[in-house]
C-alpha cells in the first residue's frame, strides 16, 4: 500500500492521529555525516586508549587509571550519540522507557566525563605542584575510590532527577515518536552547577596554580648558571604539563561554553537546526578530543597503536612489553 504525503511525515504513519511528524532540516545529510563521523572517531580513539591501558601491565599508573575512567565514559558519550543522531528526524523510535532510561545514562556518563577531567587536574596539580608526596598521597586505591565515586554519584543524582519520568514515562510527550523529560527549575540548576560552573571553577583555580609553579620554576632555572642537566630536563617536563594543561582547559571550555550558555538561557534563545546541531556537535566533539589531548602526546600510545593496529597485542607476553 502506498503511503500519502501526510503519512510519509509521520514517525509512525500506522498512527496517523497520534504520531509525531517529521521534523525538516534544510541540511539533513551534512548534519547526519558530521555527528556519524564524530561518533565514530570518538568510539575508535577512546576504544584505543582502553584497550591499551587494560592490555599493557606497565601502564597500570594511578595516572593511567584515571585515563581509563575518562577514555570510558567519552566511548560511552561517542555511542550515545547514535540516539542523538536519530533524534535530527525530529523521531523517537525506543518507546517511552527507553527515552528515560537514555537521558539519565546519557547525561551521567557525560558528568563522569567532565568529572574524570576534574580529577585527572586534581592528579596533575599534585604531580606538579607537590611532587615529593605525590606518590604518597597518589595511590591506585585512592585513585580507584575517586574514580567509583565519580560514576555512582553521577548515574545516582541524575536517577533521583528522573525518578517522576521513570514512574510515569512518556507524561510530558504529546505524540508518539516524542522523547521529551522536564526537571524542576532547581534540579535544572543543580545539575548546571555540579556539571558545568563546579568543575569549570576547580579546573582554572587547578591549572592557575600549576602555570604559577611552573612558571616560578623556569624562573629559577633561568637564575641558575651550570646546572643544565637535570635541572634542564625538568623544566621542560614542567613546561610541557603545564602547556598541555592550558590546551585541555581551553578546548574544554570552546567546546562546551556554547551548549551550558544555552541551557543557562534556554527560554531567551531561539535555534534552529543548524545552530542546534553545530551546539551538540561541539559539546560531544569534547569527548573526541579527550584522548588526542590526553593520551595522544604520550609516547606509550602511540607505540600501544601500532600494537594494537599490527595485532602484535595477540601475541603470548605482550602485556609485558616495555612501553616508556
Amino acid at each position: 500500500m502506498m503511503e500519502t504525503p501526510m503519512e510519509a511525515e509521520l514517525c509512525f504513519p500506522l498512527l496517523v492521529n497520534a504520531s509525531c511528524s517529521k521534523t525538516q532540516h534544510s541540511q539533513p545529510i551534512a548534519a547526519y555525516l558530521l555527528l556519524s563521523a564524530i561518533s565514530l572517531i570518538t568510539v575508535t580513539l577512546n576504544l584505543l586508549v582502553i584497550i591499551s591501558i587494560f592490555h599493557f601491565k606497565q601502564l597500570h599508573t594511578p595516572t593511567n587509571l584515571l585515563l581509563l575512567s575518562l577514555a570510558i565514559s567519552d566511548f560511552l558519550v561517542g555511542f550515545l550519540m547514535l540516539f542523538q543522531i536519530s533524534l535530527l528526524g525530529g523521531c523517537w523510535f525506543f518507546g517511552d522507557l527507553m527515552c528515560v532510561v537514555y537521558y539519565i545514562v546519557d547525561h551521567s556518563v557525560t558528568s563522569a566525563s567532565i568529572g574524570s577531567m576534574v580529577i585527572i587536574s586534581v592528579d596533575r596539580y599534585m604531580a606538579i605542584c607537590d611532587p615529593l608526596r605525590y606518590a604518597v598521597k597518589v595511590t591506585k586505591t585512592r585513585v580507584d575510590i575517586s574514580v567509583f565515586i565519580c560514576w555512582s554519584s553521577s548515574f545516582v543524582f541524575h536517577s533521583l532527577c528522573s525518578i517522576d519520568a521513570l514512574k510515569q514515562p512518556g507524561r510530558f510527550n504529546t505524540c508518539v515518536g516524542e522523547c521529551v523529560i522536564v526537571v524542576t527549575y532547581a534540579v535544572g540548576m543543580t545539575d548546571l552547577f555540579l556539571s558545568f560552573m563546579g568543575p569549570i571553577a576547580v579546573i582554572v583555580v587547578l591549572y592557575l596554580q600549576v602555570f604559577i609553579v611552573a612558571v616560578s620554576h623556569a624562573r629559577a632555572m633561568r637564575s641558575r648558571v651550570g646546572n643544565e642537566g637535570l635541572h634542564g630536563a625538568t623544566k621542560s617536563s614542567e613546561l610541557k604539563a603545564a602547556r598541555t594543561l592550558g590546551v585541555v582547559m581551553v578546548v574544554f571550555i570552546a567546546c562546551v561554553m556554547p551548549y551550558f550558555c544555552v541551557v543557562i538561557s534556554a527560554q531567551d534563545v531561539a535555534l534552529n537546526a543548524s545552530s542546534a546541531t553545530i551546539i551538540i556537535c561541539l559539546f560531544y566533539f569534547n569527548s573526541c578530543l579527550n584522548p588526542l589531548i590526553y593520551a595522544i602526546f604520550y609516547p606509550w600510545f602511540r607505540k600501544s597503536i601500532k600494537l594494537i593496529v599490527t595485532l602484535q597485542i595477540l601475541k603470548p607476553g605482550s602485556h609485558q612489553a616495555n612501553m616508556m
